[in-house]
């Protein structure tokens, strides 16, 4: 399902190399997409078309990545009621995309479980840029969900690919959000017409402000997160939780239309309206209680002639099988494909 809307409505704004995806746009607006589709019949849980398939399955590349099909992967039946989506923000063609967070949805135990994945992730590839975030100038989202399945050994179900200016409008309509911001950010970048100049502490943030504030990495002057890009996701998910639940709390029958009029025009996904519906009454029903969120496990190096972020095996094979395998038996290392150096 594309799901843009007419774009001559309003004009866009125009963001280079930006971050176009935040957790928040995808869980929150999933409420209000739930609630308009329960009321018009539409709710329906996705469908699977291999649902027994491996997650390191053939790509149908030539080159030295694709990966075969695997016929010693032991056989395991899917949970119920339980899928992955990729969250992602796609950058508009000059770059890859910075910013990707995989759910996995356990409806039957009312359980949402989110990890970020670092933009700098290591992957086993033979491209010179061997970050997660280039996977999507190779072969656009159905590359980076083959890669991030070959990297997790489990299946990337499904995506939901966010604008975002949709992430601006959605501050926006719920009226700003209070947020403590955890450092002073000051970023000049006049080819980008981007001007980020916002004091640490607790405030009001409009829609651009926001966005301001989980795009930053760093100041001109070097200084930053003191763990980098751990630091701005750490960031991106505290302001996930804040919005969330502001917007929970001034659920209405108007701000759900205006929520799923937001959607409607900034969000791509292969999921359908009545899918969509079914994830949101998913994720009321669980709450704020049970949505939780992780980054996957690692640390930074210079490796390959560049600043990468390794995952940590063994931390990644638990954090995956507690929180993210959909099969009913646990994943082994050699299903995972980590290259640590």
């Amino acid at each position: 399902m594309h799901a843009n809307r007419s774009t001559g409505q309003k004009k866009r704004r125009r963001h280079s190399r930006r971050e176009r995806a935040i957790l928040t746009l995808c869980i929150v607006l999933f409420a209000g997409v739930a609630v308009i589709g329960f009321v018009r019949g539409y709710i329906r849980a996705p469908e699977l078309s291999e649902p027994d398939s491996s997650a390191q399955s053939d790509t149908g590349d030539t080159d030295a990545d694709s990966v075969g099909t695997d016929d010693t992967t032991p056989a395991r039946e899917r949970k119920e009621s339980y899928y992955t989506v990729l969250v992602s923000g796609v950058d508009d063609g000059n770059g890859g995309s910075d910013t990707n967070i995989l759910l996995s949805i356990d409806a039957q135990n009312g359980v949402i479980n989110a990890v970020s994945i670092p933009r700098d992730t290591l992957l086993n590839v033979s491209w010179n840029v061997k970050k997660f975030n280039a996977s999507y100038n190779v072969g656009g989202i159905d590359r980076m969900k083959t890669e991030l399945s070959r990297l997790l050994g489990i299946p990337v179900d499904f995506y939901i690919s966010i604008d975002l200016d949709g992430f601006v409008e959605l501050v926006d309509e719920i009226g700003g959000v209070y947020f403590d911001v955890p450092v002073n950010m000051n970023y000049d970048d006049p080819t980008q017409n981007l001007h980020i100049h916002i004091d640490k502490g607790y405030q009001w943030l409009s829609g651009e402000d926001a966005v301001k504030v989980v795009r930053w990495r760093q100041n001109n002057d070097g200084t930053g997160y003191p763990d980098g890009d751990i630091g701005r996701i750490a960031t991106q998910q505290a302001f996930l939780t804040t919005v969330a639940q502001q917007m929970l709390d001034s659920l209405s029958i108007s701000t759900m239309k205006a929520y799923v009029d937001i959607f409607f025009e900034y969000v791509d996904t292969d999921l359908s309206v009545g899918n969509l519906a079914w994830i949101g009454e998913v994720a009321m029903k669980a709450g704020m209680e049970n949505i939780h969120f992780y980054t996957l496990p690692g640390e930074g190096d210079y490796v390959y002639g560049g600043s990468y972020y390794i995952l940590n095996p063994e931390e990644t094979l638990a954090l995956v099988n507690a929180s993210f395998n959909p099969y009913d038996q646990d994943i082994t290392a050699d299903e995972m494909d980590i290259l640590v150096p």
